[in-house]
């Protein structure tokens, strides 16, 4: 009987243990799965949309444009939205909900439901360190413009999604 138990030992929990070890490995590090909170990234992400993300270890990398998961502490949770502001950017949201980068008007493709409310407007002098973060979905996202705090620690980042793995009929990868 204990030779029976150390092949069952051998061949069945010790192989087991190690994948779960594995697994655990690469999910704390490598990758995750996210699910989005909200609509705010219309339509893009559909609210309740299954994401897979790169873990981020440098926030410094990523580019204006990512969609990125971070924390806020704010609202109490984690957030996708489209990364709009890098450290040091100025970015001006008009009244008419256009954006202005650095003095220069920015054509953004993937909003396509901007955002004409005047109490919407600002101006953001991202901080070193710091990111600013809006949803696609201008006219229904709760993002940096409605924030006390708009700027993000880069602390505070934790991926960026790069799929939609559901709904199925989003499947594929994040522009």
């Amino acid at each position: 009987m204990e030779e029976k138990a150390k092949k069952i030992l051998r061949e069945w929990v010790l192989p087991f243990g190690i994948e779960i070890l594995i697994l655990l490995f690469i999910i704390k590090f490598l990758f995750f799965f996210v699910i989005v909170p909200t609509g705010s990234m219309i339509p893009t992400i559909d609210e309740g949309s299954v994401l897979f993300a790169f873990r981020v270890h440098d926030p410094e990398k990523l580019e204006r444009g990512d969609i990125v998961v971070f924390e806020s502490d704010e609202l109490g949770i984690t957030l996708v939205k489209r990364l709009v502001g890098l450290p040091g950017d100025h970015v001006v949201i008009t009244e008419e909900g256009d954006m202005i980068l650095n003095g220069e008007p920015v054509e953004e493709d993937y909003v396509f439901y901007p955002d004409s409310d005047p109490d919407h407007a600002g101006d953001f002098q991202v901080p070193e360190g710091h990111y600013l973060f809006m949803g696609d979905n201008r006219s229904g996202s709760n993002d940096a413009r409605l924030w006390d705090e708009p700027y993000i620690p880069g602390d505070k980042i934790t991926g960026r999604a790069v799929f939609t793995l559901w709904p199925v009929g989003n499947f594929g990868p994040l522009d």
